[in-house]
């Protein structure tokens, strides 16, 4: 039916088929290598405590009652606003100057 010989004479055969194969089964590979690279990014990227804790919500509840109890403790109602120096202002001089406002209102 067909001749050997008239197969190697097609071009289609002779080029398209490999062309063809040639970019199937790389795509093939290629997934199957990005795949390889995706699992080892996996398992070096592990999370902090904290940072699993904040992604966890299991373990998110522990996280909030922690930063409950150490705002408890700081006493709130005893603070002063304080401005920091701008940047055309020399800070030293600035915070002696704040130095003293705080001493006279104490």
């Amino acid at each position: 039916m067909f001749n050997l010989k008239s197969l190697q004479r097609n071009k289609t055969i002779k080029y398209g088929v490999p062309m063809l194969l040639l970019v199937v089964g790389g795509s093939f590979g290629l997934r199957e290598f990005a795949q390889i690279r995706y699992d080892a990014q996996k398992i070096r990227k592990r999370l902090d405590p904290s940072l699993e804790a904040k992604v966890n919500p299991q373990k998110q509840a522990v996280i909030l009652e922690e930063e409950y109890e150490k705002l408890k403790e700081i006493h709130l109602d005893e603070w002063k606003n304080i401005r920091g120096p701008r940047p055309w202002e020399d800070s030293r001089e600035y915070q002696e100057q704040q130095r003293k406002n705080l001493s006279k209102t104490d």
